[in-house]
């Protein structure tokens, strides 16, 4: 097994809890060959201090204020999801409300609506996104402001990743699944990307393998996971029925290609120990 980076930490850093969201649809005209599943992927600005230059799923750290008046909640509750997700009830809640106030953010999707109502565009969303973006309100203001609430029902887990101890920094990230709502659209109105765009997951690996895109580990694995998949709906219902254990994972690397390495892995000894920040070491 390789040694440990020379400058890891000698205390392990305590991962900062995030959220990231695996949005799906379908495409319905896919080219020969291709299931109609597409995933949305954001190449992130290179130079940034996390994943610059990677290929990423939407998401982000939790913040503060990522909580949510129980009014302003519909679908499995916070206590629910911490069970799902292998946490406590507030920090499930608050993985939810980040996975939701950073797709809204990154990409301009809502995963919330009006009470009763389904989500739909708002006319004035990229107003309410850039006042969410500039910090003037909170995600929880939003949803008051304007008589909506957060729609945790459209929503399921799908993984937990934990950075190895010995990296510097280090994230522990709630994978969440997402249909678009009818009506949205996913777009690259970030500023933390150089592009955005619907994937089909084979094509993603396959462009990975061609070296056209680079994949954390995570990413990857997830990727390949849900490529065994055909529709939005079959990777929604394998989500249902996920069990979700956190994950700190090891990788293997042989050239070119990475393999991440879980516990009940053969080659568990073999391999690495850590990952970079940026993507598999």
């Amino acid at each position: 097994m390789s040694t440990p980076r020379a400058d890891a930490p000698d205390t392990p850093v305590v991962p900062r809890p995030a959220a990231t969201v695996l949005l799906v649809r379908d495409d319905p005209d896919p080219p020969a060959g291709r299931t109609p599943l597409q995933v949305f992927l954001q190449r992130r600005v290179t130079g940034m201090a996390f994943a610059g230059g990677m290929t990423v799923f939407p998401g982000g750290g939790v913040s503060s204020s990522d909580t949510i008046d129980p009014a302003r909640w519909r679908g499995p509750d916070p206590a629910w999801w911490g069970r799902c997700l292998q946490t406590t009830p507030e920090l499930g809640g608050s993985l939810v409300c980040a996975a939701v106030r950073e797709t809204f953010e990154e990409c301009g999707v809502l995963l919330a609506g009006p009470d009763g109502g389904d989500p739909a565009a708002l006319p004035d969303a990229r107003a309410l996104r850039a006042d969410l973006v500039g910090r003037r309100s909170t995600f929880g203001e939003l949803l008051a402001a304007h008589d909506l609430v957060l729609r945790a029902d459209l929503l399921r887990g799908w993984a937990r990743w934990i950075t190895p101890p010995s990296n510097p920094r280090r994230y522990d990230t709630a994978f969440l699944v997402a249909r678009v709502p009818d009506g949205q659209r996913a777009d690259d109105g970030t500023t933390e990307a150089l592009e955005a765009r619907w994937w089909s997951p084979a094509h993603a690996l396959a462009c990975y393998e061609e070296r056209e895109i680079e994949l954390m580990a995570p990413t990857l694995r997830t990727l390949q996971e849900i490529a065994e998949h055909d529709t939005a709906d079959a990777v929604f219902a394998a989500a249902e029925h996920r069990a979700i254990t956190p994950v700190i994972p090891r990788v293997r690397r042989e050239g070119r290609s990475v393999t991440v390495v879980l516990p009940d892995d053969p080659d568990w000894e073999y391999a690495a120990d850590h990952l970079t920040p940026e993507g598999p070491e």
